[in-house]
C-alpha cells in the first residue's frame, strides 16, 4: 500500500485559527500566517509521486477556501489524539506520517527521512522545542490507541505519547520549532532558524 502523509489543518477563518498566536499578534496576522503555511505545505506535497498526501480538515463541514492540490478528509470529533488516531486508521495497512501546517522549517527531506526510519521502527517522532512533536510517523504495527492520555499543548505531549509506545521501536528526527505563540512567530519573522 502507498505511503500517506496527512496534514492536519483548521479551516482558514478569522478568529478560529492559531488562537495562542492570535493572542500575541492579533487574529488577522495569525490568519495570514496560517494561510501562508497551509499554501506552502500544499505546494510542497501536491503531486508528489512517492506518497499520497491528504488534508485532514476541521471543522468537518467548514465552508472555506482550501488550497487546491490535495484531497481532503474530515478530522471528526474528539480531542486531537482521537482525531489523529482516526485519520491514521484510515490508512491502517500502510505507513502514515501526520504533520501540522505550522512548521516553517519542514522540508520534503524530513518526510523522506521519516518513511526511511519506519523501515526499522514502529514509530518515528519529530520532537519540537516546546516538548511536543511536529511529526509522528506510524508503521502498520502500532498500538491500538497511540495518542491516549496525552496532555496536548503542554511540554508533556511527547513524553505522554511515548508511554503508549512502550516496548516498541521508536526513532527520532531532528528537533524543530513549530509556531504556536508570539515568541515563535517573532523568531520566524526575524529569520532565525526554527530548529
Amino acid at each position: 500500500m502507498k505511503d500517506t502523509v496527512i496534514v492536519f489543518a483548521r479551516a482558514p477563518r478569522l478568529g478560529t485559527v492559531k488562537r495562542r498566536l492570535a493572542a500575541g499578534i492579533g487574529a488577522r496576522a495569525a490568519l495570514r500566517f496560517h494561510l501562508a503555511m497551509l499554501r506552502r505545505i500544499v505546494r510542497l506535497l501536491a503531486g508528489h509521486r512517492r506518497f499520497r498526501a491528504v488534508l485532514a480538515t476541521t471543522p468537518d463541514r467548514a465552508h472555506a477556501r482550501w488550497p487546491r492540490g490535495l484531497a481532503r478528509i474530515p478530522q471528526g470529533q474528539g480531542d486531537l489524539g482521537q482525531r489523529m488516531e482516526r485519520a491514521a486508521n484510515r490508512y491502517r495497512r500502510g505507513r502514515v506520517v501526520l504533520i501540522g501546517c505550522d512548521i516553517p522549517s519542514l522540508a520534503l527531506s524530513d518526510l523522506h527521512a521519516a518513511f526511511r526510519a519506519l523501515g526499522s521502527a514502529d514509530a518515528v517522532f519529530g520532537p519540537a522545542e516546546d516538548g511536543g512533536y511536529w511529526l509522528v510517523a506510524l508503521a502498520p504495527r502500532r498500538p491500538a490507541h497511540p495518542f491516549a492520555g496525552v496532555r496536548w499543548s503542554s511540554p508533556h505531549a511527547l513524553a505522554d505519547t511515548l508511554r503508549n509506545f512502550a516496548h516498541r521501536k521508536v526513532r527520532f528526527l531532528r528537533r524543530l520549532r513549530d509556531v504556536d505563540d508570539e515568541a515563535d512567530y517573532r523568531a520566524w519573522q526575524a529569520g532565525k532558524p526554527c530548529h
